[in-house]
């Protein structure tokens, strides 16, 4: 189980491999169906912590290379957090134990169903962290149409269904209607998957071009005063001569707070905002804004003729990551143990407006937060102000040249198909790319390299049934439909044994 875990994370990155995760999560099926409780725990918590510890490795580097954590303790805690949310999975699987029925229209639901509860609990206990969400290997899979419809929890759950379904079914070596009917019901499911794919929940709303920066600053050197002139000077020249209509740089391009900026470069910022304030192009350039006084954030700053002689657009980072931008209470032994630059932003508000722009609503997100969907459809409560295009900043150069580049780029790609709008991805670097409303890269730089990315992106209006619902009621449904699948188990007795 554990070797099983872990092998399934190869389809976050190569997404022809979609298919792999689904036998992999057949084989625990198919161990769990007939252990008792506790066995059921420990072989849920095996394949989770594979799943997790292989797939979330490169958390070793931003603690020890960039961190400065000793390499033992980065090892030990990156196993503890996978081993930690592997528990989530632990309990789902001694609860499917216990309450499984043997009968496969049951217990099939029910696998699913408890699925789903282990993936949301680690999505949002603790602030949260669905990196390898199941539904996230299925980018290029049938069920990717299900996206604008479920969103990824519910592809999630999909899978596990899909997976339990014919293990169930095995076992009765004769074609009951009962096994006949639920595998039916799968091929249904992928064939309608197939045709939603082709189906548009929105429309476009015009065609802009874009400029996308892709800075390439080593982590190590991103904060280095000695590396900074030169790294700036690079990204000045190139805002200065970018030419699309919408020129987007990553998260901290410029590292340093105002009063550092200030102090350095006298004349920068001023620089860089006439140039776009006096243009009929706009720019969004990631810049931590604030002071060590009164606190700071990590921020998108943007600019455009729009806001010449008044107040420039800014959008704060509202979920930050834990112990890189924030100190969990009661850990703050352990971040003084790393050498971590702006550790400890301030929160923005959850629900921001866009940055409007030659008739577009272009909404940012910093880093990690494009994998909290939930999050991002409170934007979309609205559709006169809902977004048009999203935009994210990431640095994702803590975790160097690794599979973490690929895994969030399909991350973004899932937003994409949920919310049938184009986003815009500029790193520091990679992935730097251009990604349209079917969660297709049309356009991307190799990753570790600087340059820009030119092209056009169609913003869309209209909203997906996923927008709709998860804006109103969030996580809700899905707590709702799995507890009925339990009230159900539960209300059903067993099936006599022959």
């Amino acid at each position: 189980m554990l070797a099983l875990g872990a092998l399934q994370t190869l389809a976050f990155v190569h997404t022809f491999a979609w298919w792999l995760p689904l036998l992999c999560m057949a084989a625990l099926a198919g161990a769990v169906s007939t252990a008792a409780p506790g066995r059921a725990a420990w072989l849920g918590w095996c394949f989770g912590t594979g799943w997790l510890g292989a797939g979330t490795w490169w958390l070793f580097i931003s603690l020890h290379r960039y961190g400065g954590l000793a390499a033992p303790l980065a090892v030990l805690a990156v196993a503890v957090l996978a081993m930690a949310l592997a528990l989530y999975l632990a309990l789902a699987m001694a609860l499917f134990a216990r309450w499984r029925r043997d009968r496969i229209g049951i217990d099939a639901p029910l696998f699913a169903a408890l699925w789903m509860l282990a993936e949301l609990a680690r999505t949002v206990v603790f602030t949260g962290f669905p990196w390898l969400a199941s539904g996230y290997s299925q980018v290029d899979a049938p069920l990717a149409g299900w996206a604008p419809v479920v969103g990824v929890t519910g592809i999630g759950g999909l899978c596990a269904l899909i997976a339990a379904v014919p293990v169930f079914a095995w076992p009765r070596r004769r074609a009951t209607a009962a096994a006949l009917a639920a595998l039916a019901a799968l091929v249904a499911l992928l064939l309608a998957g197939a045709a939603l794919r082709g189906l548009d929940f929105s429309r476009s709303s015009g065609r802009i071009g874009v400029t996308l920066v892709q800075t390439d600053v080593a982590q190590d050197q991103k904060f280095a005063a000695e590396h900074m002139p030169a790294a700036l000077a690079w990204l000045a020249f190139t805002l200065q001569h970018a030419g699309g209509d919408l020129v987007v740089a990553p998260e901290t391009a410029i590292p340093l707070l105002p009063q550092q900026l200030r102090e350095m470069l006298p004349d920068y910022w001023d620089a860089l905002r006439e140039r776009f304030e006096d243009s009929k192009q706009a720019a969004l350039i990631g810049v931590p804004l604030g002071d060590y006084d009164v606190g700071y954030t990590n921020s998108v700053y943007g600019v455009s003729a729009a806001t010449r002689g008044g107040a420039p657009y800014r959008y704060d980072k509202v979920h930050l990551v834990p112990f890189g931008e924030f100190v969990p209470r009661g850990f703050r032994w352990f971040v003084d143990l790393m050498d971590i630059p702006l550790g400890d932003f301030a929160r923005g508000p959850l629900n921001a407006p866009s940055f409007v722009f030659d008739g577009q609503r272009i909404a940012p997100n910093i880093c990690y937060e494009d994998l909290f969907g939930v999050e991002l459809a409170l934007r979309f409560a609205a559709a006169a102000t809902a977004p048009t295009i999203f935009a994210n900043l990431s640095n994702i150069g803590w975790f160097g040249d690794t599979s973490a580049v690929a895994q969030h780029l399909q991350i973004s790609r899932m937003r994409s198909l949920e919310f049938q709008r184009p986003m815009l991805r500029a790193t520091n670097t990679g992935a730097t790319a251009i990604i349209d409303h079917r969660g297709r890269v049309v356009a991307m730089l190799r990753p570790f390299t600087r340059g820009v990315l030119n092209g056009e992106v169609d913003g869309r209006v209209g909203i997906t049934p996923f927008a709709w619902w998860s804006a109103r009621f969030g996580h809700w449904p899905w707590v709702a439909f799995a507890a009925l699948v339990i009230a159900a188990a539960r209300l059903t007795p067993p099936k006599p044994r022959q």
